[in-house]
């Protein structure tokens, strides 16, 4: 029996990684609190890395979680940007996707700010379908069924449809 559920974007993270703690993380912090009208969290590094000098447990870049309508406002701007195109292999086997924009001041009603800088983010997509609670919810928390997982194929024929971008 074939699930007859449609995807649905469960929620869009927009991550940019600084590297570093200071000034360039709270510039960041502010590109992202413009883009999204939501207060960015901090990301820290799980472990210590002596090349690039990063320590563990130190804040290295910084995170926004969006939902629901907001998330999808936010990847019409961002497709719009990519000229309605998405390589297919920025597309994972569990239907998610992710992808690049090299700088904020590509999305409209944005202007560059020389305090700031440029400031390039990583914009990651979680579909899921109806259902997928049983994955998080506390008692009697259970696997997704194998019918009920959504494909790699299913997940761009749902970018096809539903925001009209082409997967090259």
């Amino acid at each position: 029996m074939e699930a007859k559920f449609e995807p649905r974007v469960a929620k869009v993270t927009i991550n940019i990684g600084v590297g570093e703690a200071g000034e360039r993380l709270e510039k960041a912090e502010k590109v992202l609190e413009m883009l999204t009208g939501r207060k960015p969290v901090k990301t820290i590094a799980k472990r210590t890395n002596k090349e690039f000098g990063i320590r563990k447990g130190m804040p290295i870049g910084c995170k926004v979680t969006l939902r629901k309508k907001e998330a999808e406002e936010f990847l019409k701007k961002a497709f719009g940007i990519l000229n309605n195109k998405i390589p297919s292999y920025s597309f994972d086997d569990e239907g998610n996707f992710s992808f690049g924009i090299p700088d904020y001041t590509l999305f409209p009603d944005q202007k560059y700010d020389p305090e700031i800088g440029i400031f390039g983010m990583d914009i990651c997509v979680t579909l899921e379908r109806i259902g997928y609670r049983i994955k998080h919810r506390k008692i009697r928390r259970r696997k997704i069924p194998a019918k009920h997982r959504i494909k790699r194929e299913e997940a761009m024929e749902f970018v096809k449809k539903r925001f009209n971008v082409e997967v090259i």
